[in-house]
């Protein structure tokens, strides 16, 4: 179960990712464009916050079954360390972030007001993933393609 969960951990990542990109992008160029915010807009954003959530889930199973979260020996090492509190805690305010800009863009009454919600809430969100991602590839942790 463990080995599975970890697999689809690592591949809904690319999803959340390439989601996450086309929603700021597609924000961007229609903030600055002023362009109508559509259906299709509506539905990219919903899909990138069920998907982060979906990963969200993922994530907090892996999180109480994982042999590399552990909070007895929390200074022991970095991996432990990252494991136990700097990913779940970084990833947990990328999630907050997406769920906060999905629900304001919702509520806002012009495209414009739409467009600038998710362009900054989302693209927050996804400067704390890569970083996270990238912190984690630059100890060892992890490669960029998986765990």
């Amino acid at each position: 179960m463990y080995t599975g969960l970890r697999h689809l951990h690592s591949g809904l990542r690319y999803v959340v990712l390439l989601l996450l990109i086309i929603a700021v992008i597609t924000a961007i160029s229609g903030l600055l464009g002023k362009k109508a915010y559509t259906e299709g807009n509506r539905k990219l954003n919903l899909f990138t916050l069920i998907f982060t959530h979906v990963q969200l889930l993922v994530g907090l199973g892996l999180y109480f079954i994982s042999t590399k979260v552990d909070f007895s020996n929390i200074g022991a090492n970095s991996g432990i360390r990252y494991w136990t509190a700097e990913h779940s805690t970084m990833m947990l305010i990328a999630v907050i972030l997406i769920t906060i800009g999905h629900s304001k863009s919702k509520k806002a009454l012009t495209a414009s007001a739409k467009f600038k919600k998710i362009a900054v809430f989302y693209t927050i969100a996804l400067i704390i993933i890569l970083a996270t991602i990238l912190m984690a590839v630059s100890k060892g942790f992890i490669t960029f393609w998986g765990f």
